[in-house]
């Protein structure tokens, strides 16, 4: 083994010996593999498959019906989405949990183009002029977005009669005015792991007198996101990956406590009807974020998520985010350490501010190379044409990890 290998075996042995988090690593279900996919499909809590268990035998097979009332299965949505809310700055009562990440951004968006337009509950918009004639009638969407986003913009737009206007984030102040109603972004850009400003663009959107949707699928877990600091109007995100939900798990909608009174979403249900029992012909919202309810939760999903959520005890975000950024500078030393010269290219920004939790690596014949990497015990994932993608959960991801990955790389490459 060479000197330079050797060096960075010891350094990552060091900073493994000084982090907080390692405690974490044994809370979830491991084995050898170098495990750099949770931008993905988070790796699976310990204490979940119990917990299902109980569900499932306990208060599915024994309580039956009673466990709406008696094993607070009616409530979960809300429930979770408190234990969901410290984790992306919000305050309770702000998210609800439930349905797909794209229903929910069709939610939103149409939501909020109806509250910029004083549609929501007849009340007018924030910014005073109340729009009742519907003249803001533009919706912008990020142009790098994760592609369901777009599609969800598209039918948004065409519900709401609105002009779709697609532009790289960097962008969007460059065209907002008096016709723009609702913007649609993604924090971090799932091919690149670029950050977006999150602060500056929500109050460049809010000057214009729109209102801003987030989409948090590659950053809630991973870093701070501060949605009440920032005064965010609605996000969305997933909980499958930095969240550890489980394939498939539920996803969450945030709506901001000042806004949930005129939140009128495009697909009222029972489960957000003011009184879902009494089976009324007439809809009537419920109070608060209930209303991005729509129909009957998906229990057994809801309660994986619930107990996954448990190893998020004790931890804080910003040791989550601080360990992130380590773990991604010590991880592009090692590939300028072992990679030849040439072989790779990174795309995700150098600088912390603009940096999610994950590192992308343009490299020719990408899709061959990573299958060759899986092989051999490091798994990460591609996205074409070109992009090795390589997620970092601080959670349970180790300094050792990084160097190992990046040294399979080399030999992969060589």
């Amino acid at each position: 083994m060479s000197e330079a290998a050797l060096d960075l075996q010891a350094q990552a042995a060091k900073l493994d010996a000084r982090d907080e988090l390692r405690a974490k690593r044994a809370e979830f279900v491991l084995d050898d593999t170098v495990y750099l996919d949770g931008n993905s499909l988070g790796a699976l809590p310990a204490n979940v498959p119990e917990r299902v268990a109980d569900v499932i035998s306990r208060q599915w097979g024994a309580l039956r019906i009673r466990s709406w009332d008696e094993s607070g299965w009616w409530t979960a949505p809300e429930r979770v989405g408190d234990r969901i809310a410290p984790l992306v700055g919000a305050g309770r009562g702000q998210i609800v949990v439930g349905d797909s990440t794209s229903v929910n951004v069709f939610k939103a968006l149409v939501a909020a183009v109806r509250i910029a337009r004083g549609a929501g509950d007849g009340h007018p918009d924030e910014s005073g002029g109340g729009h009742q004639d519907g003249g803001r009638d533009e919706i912008v969407v990020d142009a790098t977005t994760f592609p369901t986003d777009g599609y969800i913009a598209q039918s948004a737009a065409r519900l709401t009669g609105c002009r779709l206007i697609p532009v790289a984030p960097a962008d969007v102040p460059g065209v907002l005015g008096e016709r723009t109603a609702a913007v649609l972004l993604n924090h971090a850009d799932y091919r690149t792991g670029r950050l977006h400003d999150l602060p500056g663009l929500t109050a460049a959107v809010h000057a214009a007198g729109a209102l801003v949707v987030w989409d948090l699928c590659h950053t809630a877990g991973a870093l701070p996101v501060g949605l009440d600091e920032h005064g965010v109007d609605l996000a969305v995100g997933c909980t499958y990956k930095y969240l550890n939900g489980g394939p498939g798990s539920p996803a969450y909608l945030y709506v901001r406590r000042e806004l949930q009174d005129r939140f009128d979403s495009p697909l009222p249900g029972w489960n957000s009807h003011a009184e879902p029992f009494g089976m009324r012909p007439e809809f009537e919202a419920a109070a608060g974020a209930v209303r991005g309810r729509v129909g009957t939760p998906d229990i057994l999903s809801m309660l994986a998520l619930e107990a996954a959520l448990d190893v998020w005890d004790g931890v804080g975000i910003d040791a989550v985010r601080a360990k992130s950024l380590a773990l991604t500078d010590f991880f592009l030393r090692c590939v300028e350490a072992y990679v030849p010269e040439g072989r790779v290219e990174p795309v995700t920004p150098r600088a912390h501010a603009e940096r999610g939790s994950q590192v992308a690596l343009r490299c020719e014949g990408a899709g061959d190379v990573m299958k060759r990497l899986i092989e051999q015990g490091v798994v990460g994932d591609y996205r074409a044409p070109d992009v090795l993608r390589f997620g970092f959960t601080p959670l349970y991801v180790s300094f050792a990890d990084a160097e190992r990955a990046a040294r399979v790389l080399a030999r992969t490459l060589d």
